[in-house]
């Protein structure tokens, strides 16, 4: 995305906000430098509290982070009931993506991105419309040019019986 210069304008779908009342990742601010959470209380949640012998990955299978805050400062936070009421530290999860994320997420608040929503639908309507109408819910011609060719004859299609839709929405001529 950063090195293409490819703007994501796509929804996010984000699962992060908690229906207890506790915090949400939201809450904690992300300092990019440091490569830590701030908590609401201004500790810091890092990925790696102490260094260990044999280090281990900083990102799991799923390509999620942990960042954890310290037992010590949890303890004498008084935020704690409303951050990790029944955890002895609070941990957040940061994906390998949330740079992506987050830009898709700013982007969502322009026009831009509303106007590439509904270009976006209307392409993606003429798709079901091919894959439902038309059964075109696989290519039986081979190769690239046969691809073309049968997309080429389904456009058609298409853009005939839209004409035949607009030709029929006129004065109706009475037989005499």
């Amino acid at each position: 995305m950063h090195e293409r210069g490819i703007e994501p304008h796509i929804p996010v779908f984000d699962n992060s906000r908690r229906k207890d009342g506790t915090f949400s990742r939201d809450d904690f601010t992300y300092d990019h430098k440091a490569d830590a959470y701030i908590c609401p209380g201004g500790k810091t949640l890092r990925q790696r509290q102490k260094i260990y012998r044999v280090p281990h990955p900083l990102v799991d299978e799923n390509g999620m982070m942990r960042y954890r805050a310290s037992k010590l400062d949890c303890d004498a936070c008084a935020l704690k009931p409303r951050c990790c009421p029944k955890e002895p530290a609070r941990k957040v999860l940061r994906s390998i993506y949330e740079g992506a994320r987050d830009m898709a997420r700013d982007i969502a608040k322009t026009d831009a991105y509303q106007t590439s929503r509904y270009q976006r639908k209307k392409v993606e309507m003429l798709f079901a419309h091919l894959k439902r109408i038309l059964k075109l819910d696989r290519l039986r011609l081979r190769g690239p040019c046969g691809a073309r060719d049968e997309f080429h004859l389904a456009a058609i299609a298409q853009n005939l019986r839209k004409l035949a839709k607009i030709c029929t929405l006129g004065t109706p001529i009475r037989a005499t």
